[in-house]
């Protein structure tokens, strides 16, 4: 007797599925409502080109043609939003009561004033006054003496000396020494003491000071 109503009860469910699917899919198509009308200027009554018709909130919209008309489908209870460049925005509620499956309106955009600061426009600077004005340029004296510190060539050296190489300086010398070791595979690499040029760079390391120990 049990398993006869869970049967029964099953078979109910079953048959009611399609009936309570029916009725939310002929609820949805009631709501449905097909948005047309037209877009123009409050003063002239002029159609807008290319004013954004969206729905709010739900990411859907539309554009209007050359003669500022449109057509969309919404739901019912929906807020439509009007935008243009220039223009006010303007907002519809399409009314959640509404008798049929159309709704036409006719939407008027008023002018939406942006005041820009003012610019002035100055004629393009000879070529004498350019140069006169970039010699005449007065550098701060520290920002000056630390540029030209930078480029002596003591201090460049005793950067170098100290600072460690980046990836890209350490990768290029591990590079060099593979190709000096396989270019000179079975046979005696050069020696340089007769080399004048390894000479002359070894006297100027040895002014310089490189050979001196660092504390």
């Amino acid at each position: 007797m049990k398993r006869f109503f869970t049967y029964t009860f099953v078979c109910l469910l079953v048959l009611s599925a399609p009936a309570k699917l029916f009725a939310q899919q002929q609820q949805v198509e009631d709501s449905v409502v097909q948005l047309y009308g037209v877009v123009m200027t409050a003063d002239s009554l002029r159609g807008l080109d290319g004013v954004s018709v969206s729905v709010k909130g739900k990411g859907r919209g539309t554009i209007t043609n050359f003669q500022g008309v449109f057509s969309i489908a919404v739901l019912k209870g929906d807020v439509i939003e009007f935008s243009f460049i220039g223009f006010k925005s303007k907002q519809v509620n399409i009314p959640k009561n509404l008798q049929g499956s159309e709704y036409s309106i006719i939407q008027l955009l008023t002018s939406d004033t942006n005041y820009l600061p003012g610019t002035v426009i100055r004629a393009r600077p000879t070529r004498p006054q350019f140069e006169r004005d970039f010699v005449n340029t007065d550098i701060p004296a520290d920002e000056y003496e630390v540029a030209r510190q930078n480029l002596e060539e003591q201090k460049r050296a005793a950067l170098m000396a100290s600072l460690p190489n980046d990836g890209r300086e350490a990768i290029n010398y591990t590079l060099r020494q593979r190709a000096n070791a396989s270019y000179y595979t079975g046979q005696l690499p050069p020696q340089n003491i007769f080399n004048p040029f390894a000479w002359n760079q070894f006297i100027k390391a040895w002014k310089r000071g490189d050979f001196k120990k660092k504390k």
